[in-house]
């Protein structure tokens, strides 16, 4: 665990390599890193360059408050699952109708993010590897927490929470279900992960899909070599 001493990230790219740097003393076996999409793919792209690792993603997707979509009610993993933000309870019991709609909703997103990314590469195998969980930031925890227990039961030898920026007890809560976590800022007044960049634009699913290309090319290429030296 570090903390940066900048205030601002030029982008989620120069992130992602501040977050390397914290880790590059970490004996990682086999590492692999699982960039939360769409903005932790580019965090996760540069971390795993950085690392020699292996890039993959873990679909887990926020369940959005009605009229208030920036606000999460917690999230979904990949597997179903759902995570529930504690401060949005006394909601929650008011809106079971809509989270049921906005559940099945998330599913299909995930459903149809799965085919993109597993038409590019097959699942990484994590059981007994160094696993790198990453995004472009924490604001409820509850995306990442989803992650985290959905890549916990398929068993890694270390499970290891990176994340640029996060409001502190949202980090403090997530450690405990983490081996490792490391970040570069927590600021107590948190309001928003994109205030932590100076460029913060949206990333769509081509970009992700480019990424994950490049990625998969560069991994093979460095594997390839090493065989040969």
């Amino acid at each position: 665990m570090s903390i940066w001493e900048g205030e601002r990230f030029r982008d989620r790219r120069q992130a992602g390599q501040l977050l390397a740097e914290q880790l590059r003393a970490v004996p990682l076996v086999r590492p692999v890193v699982l960039a939360i999409p769409r903005g932790g793919v580019v965090v996760g792209a540069a971390l795993a360059q950085a690392l020699g690792a292996e890039l993959d993603v873990i679909l887990s997707r926020k369940l959005r408050a009605p009229f208030q979509p920036e606000y999460a009610l917690g999230a979904i993993a990949e597997d179903g699952s759902i995570i529930l933000n504690p401060d949005a309870l006394h909601l929650i019991r008011d809106i079971e109708e809509y989270l049921e709609a906005e559940r099945q909703y998330q599913l299909q997103e995930i459903a149809e993010r799965q085919k993109l990314v597993r038409a590019i590469r097959p699942a990484a195998e994590v059981e007994g590897r160094s696993v790198v969980i990453t995004d472009d930031g924490v604001a409820t925890g509850s995306t990442a927490l989803a992650a985290l227990q959905t890549v916990r039961a398929r068993h890694p030898r270390e499970l290891i929470l990176a994340v640029p920026v996060g409001p502190p007890e949202r980090l403090r809560a997530l450690a405990r279900h983490c081996d490792r976590i490391v970040y570069l800022l927590a600021p107590e007044d948190f309001q928003a992960v994109g205030q932590y960049y100076v460029h913060f634009e949206p990333v769509d699913d081509a970009e992700m899909v480019q990424i994950l290309r490049s990625a998969q090319q560069n991994h093979r290429s460095q594997n390839m070599t090493g065989d040969v030296g």
